[in-house]
Parts: structure tokens; C-alpha cells; sequence
């Protein structure tokens, strides 16, 4: 058996697909600035992710059923934050880009 490996890259130079001599591949897809959002091997495993306007991973999800949502600290680290909180920012994200907005309006209650 060769050694020979596969590879595919889009427009942008990003590796699209792969396939080695052992029968492995992988394919992967990529949003507007590169960043990868889709991931499945032949194994069968699957991953998706989500980035914001500044390349921040959001979310993350994979075939396993684990799930993470995030957000950049005070110190543009990234930590784990909770589904409610996401869904908090992003509402907040939706008011606020729309609207004026008053106090009462973003409120959870």
C-alpha cells in the first residue's frame, strides 16, 4: 500500500478534504474569514462551530452531544459561559443594533 495522501483546498488555501493511504478522510467548511465551522471524519464524528464579528468562537458543538457556548473576558481570554447567558448576549446584541432601547426592554425577566 502507498503512502499517498489526498488533499483539497478551497480558493482560500484552507484544506477542504483529506484521504490517507489507510482509508481516513476528512472534510471541513469554512465561513467568510477562514475560520472552520464544519468538521466530519470517516469515523463518523462531526463538529460545528460558530465565530462573531471578531473571529471569537461562540459556540461549539459536536455528533457526541457535547456542547460549549463562550464569550471574550475583560482580558480577551475565552471562557465557558451558559446557554441562557449566550442567549442573553445575543438578544442583547439584536436590541441594541435595532433600536433605542430602554432599560426595561432587555431586562430577563
Amino acid at each position: 500500500m502507498s503512502n499517498k495522501e489526498i488533499k483539497e483546498y478551497d480558493k482560500n488555501n484552507n484544506l477542504i478534504y483529506f484521504k490517507d493511504s489507510k482509508g481516513y478522510e476528512s472534510w471541513k467548511k469554512y465561513d467568510k474569514n477562514n475560520n472552520e465551522i464544519y468538521y466530519k471524519s470517516s469515523y463518523g464524528f462531526e463538529c460545528w462551530q460558530e465565530f462573531d464579528e471578531n473571529n471569537n468562537r461562540i459556540h461549539y458543538k459536536n455528533s457526541n452531544g457535547f456542547e460549549r457556548w463562550y464569550k471574550q473576558n475583560e482580558n480577551n481570554k475565552q471562557i465557558k459561559i451558559t446557554q441562557q447567558e449566550f442567549k442573553q448576549i445575543e438578544r442583547n446584541k439584536v436590541l441594541f443594533n435595532n433600536k433605542k432601547v430602554n432599560r426595561f426592554e432587555i431586562m430577563d425577566i
